[in-house]
């Protein structure tokens, strides 16, 4: 366990980094220099592993459990995290889940879990967040995962859809009354991911053919982590309250396009 330690040093906090876009943002984020929070929700190992590749570029980690379905104490996580590292500079709501549902068969425990986890969860943990950069009076920098979805629809994704279509909108609020204390706030939204959420994970993404999608591929984790670490560096300060799609191209060939596009006629008149 990380002892509370004073320091000057940039603390960013990222949830659900166990694995995926979370691992690779975290890596990213000490590799420029900053201390890192990380929460799990079910693989505790996985937090672990990321916690040693923190450390292996000689950055301060601390890990911490995170429930999302159990609100509001959840989200207290963020400060526990923020005391364990001495502050809090940045964070980044990445942590989600998602269903293959169809909207008639949906049952509301179903369609809640993921409104809580996707959308009320990053509303509290941003407050959580935000509280304590005004009161460090240096200003933050807060980003939202969210998704193409937060954009387009997608068959059998509504509660998935209307969370990330959601956080979309909270991002927008959010960068409007954060922005006098000089918190910037912004949302990424991926494409398909290489990543345990969508069943590919140490996928090698250029061996891998989606038609569908006009890079033909799908995305690696640290393509988006890339994205998230200029957002919360020192060359974004100019940057609020946009969504950044990082997708290869998906969102312009339709919500359905990247799976169930099989072959490459479209790129042809």
């Amino acid at each position: 366990m990380t002892a509370p330690v004073a320091s000057s040093t940039q603390v960013a906090v990222i949830t659900g980094a166990d694995s995926g876009i979370g691992r690779a943002t975290a890596v990213r984020l000490a590799e420029v220099g900053m201390d890192i929070g990380i929460t799990w929700h079910s693989d505790q190992e996985g937090a672990e592993r990321t916690a040693e590749e923190v450390g292996s570029h000689g950055r301060r980690a601390a890990v911490a459990r995170m429930d999302l379905s159990q609100l509001p104490d959840a989200a207290s996580v963020i400060d526990e995290l923020a005391d364990r590292l001495g502050r809090i500079d940045v964070l980044i709501n990445n942590a989600g889940t998602g269903t293959a549902t169809p909207f008639l068969e949906l049952k509301l425990e179903n369609v809640q879990h993921v409104l809580d986890v996707d959308l009320i969860g990053p509303f509290l943990c941003g407050q959580h967040a935000a509280r304590r950069m005004i009161r460090q009076g240096d200003g933050g920098r807060i980003v939202n995962v969210t998704s193409v979805h937060e954009h387009q629809p997608r068959v059998g994704a509504a509660p998935y859809c209307a969370a990330k279509g959601g956080l979309g909108l909270l991002t927008q609020v959010m960068a409007l009354e954060l922005a006098e204390h000089g918190i910037t706030v912004n949302s990424v939204a991926p494409g398909e991911i290489a990543t345990p959420m969508t069943g590919q994970e140490d996928t090698d993404v250029h061996s891998e053919r989606r038609p569908g999608i006009p890079l033909g591929r799908p995305g690696d984790a640290r393509e988006i982590a890339a994205v998230i670490a200029f957002l919360v560096g020192p060359d974004a300060s100019y940057v609020t309250g946009s969504s950044w799609v990082a997708d290869g191209g998906m969102i312009r060939m339709g919500p359905q396009a990247g799976s169930h596009l099989h072959s490459d006629d479209w790129r042809r008149p």
